[in-house]
């Protein structure tokens, strides 16, 4: 099993405001915020922290994050901890969690863990979007947002699940938060500001159940409709081999390569079986965004490495792993017993470079996170 790597965001000072009737933490006095900078062990976040973090001990987790409270502190012994820096002012400031969030992002961890209110979401969202996954621990006084576990030991128990590479669902998860100075005076006003990419224990969705299995076609059909609903015609979509995929070439009516690579753009096909080279010449005319849609083989779990090797290495690195998009059935990564999905484009620092946990879409609104490792 490879090690987890978890990011770890504490505001020390969350929920410090909920004891003295103060609606939240955002504009704390002077004086509580000063009884936190003396003695950290007056902090209601830590404990909460460490709570859930003790419950990994043992498994094969390392914790990375800002030196002292906003994380370092938080870490129990028996979790290795790797330091990316510390807080500029005392403690943690809404700028220190947004260089941390900005810090754990491009260290490469599996996923953000944040213990806080709120404030600290919109902290991390302004950071990350929506696109990176993160999971809440609540500390806050107010909790408006969908981003947290129920609690520690809930936030623990999908953890958990991640690392034993059970299938977890992940979703766009809404993070809210209130004008505390509207609500001290009895107004409830409630604001969107964003979407985080959250965990959540699940198994299978009841619309594509049948007799406890699921439907391949329907599933092939659900992630053809999310596909749809989420296409631009800004985009240019290299669809790769597979029957997963074909799903997304069917709803656009177009023809398809079963075993090759497509390139559609606009709603049109702009090249069919196309090789390295003209997935190459595809790339250097097109100016906007660019999403490659590739599938697990059934049984053996490679996305990259086996019948695609039309994208090289080259091309890998130059698109860029957060532009990739693997498609697959729960049914399918069921069947790998928790073995990972396999990496092994003939280079191994980028197949190590791909280790680690990705979103993997398997039907309509239906996000799961699988394990990625390289071959051999």
């Amino acid at each position: 099993m490879s090690n987890f790597k978890l990011g770890l965001i504490v505001n020390p000072y969350a929920g410090l405001g909920g004891p003295e009737g103060l609606k939240g933490s955002d504009e704390l006095p002077e004086a509580l915020r000063l009884q936190v900078a003396d003695d950290i062990a007056n902090s209601r976040a830590l404990p909460r922290a460490r709570r859930c973090l003790a419950l990994l001990v043992g498994l094969p987790v390392t914790v990375y994050g800002f030196e002292g409270a906003m994380a370092g502190a938080a870490v129990p012994d028996g979790l290795p901890f790797e330091s990316l820096g510390a807080a500029v002012s005392p403690l943690s400031t809404p700028d220190d969690t947004h260089r941390a969030a900005l810090a754990l992002r491009a260290s490469g961890v599996d996923l953000l863990l944040f213990v806080g209110g709120d404030g600290t979401a919109r902290d991390i969202y302004r950071a990350v979007g929506e696109d990176f996954p993160v999971l809440g621990v609540p500390a806050g006084v107010k909790m408006h947002s969908a981003v947290y576990a129920v609690n520690p030991d809930a936030a623990a128990e999908i953890l958990k699940a991640l690392i034993a590479g059970d299938l977890v669902d992940i979703t766009l998860q809404e993070v809210r938060d209130i004008d505390e100075a509207a609500f001290r005076e009895g107004r409830v006003r409630s604001k969107h500001f964003g979407e985080l990419l959250v965990p959540r224990l699940g198994g299978f969705l009841q619309q594509v159940k049948q007799g406890g299995r699921e439907v391949e076609e329907l599933v092939i059909a659900d992630i053809a409709d999310e596909l749809m609903e989420t296409c631009d015609d800004d985009t240019l979509y290299i669809v790769g081999p597979g029957s997963t995929t074909t799903g997304f070439m069917n709803a656009l009516g177009l023809p398809f390569t079963l075993l090759g690579f497509d390139l559609v753009r606009a709603g049109e096909l702009l090249q069919a079986d196309a090789n390295a080279t003209q997935i190459a010449a595809a790339l250097d005319t097109h100016n906007g965004p660019v999403q490659v849609l590739i599938s697990a083989i059934g049984g053996q779990g490679h996305i990259l490495g086996r019948g695609d090797q039309q994208l090289t290495p080259a091309l890998i690195r130059r698109i860029g792993r957060e532009h990739f998009l693997v498609l697959a059935s729960k049914t399918k990564l069921k069947s790998l017993e928790g073995r990972p999905l396999l990496v092994d484009s003939n280079d191994p620092e980028l197949d190590r470079a791909w280790e680690g946990y990705i979103p993997v879409l398997t039907g309509y609104r239906d996000q799961v996170m699988y394990r990625v490792s390289a071959a051999g």
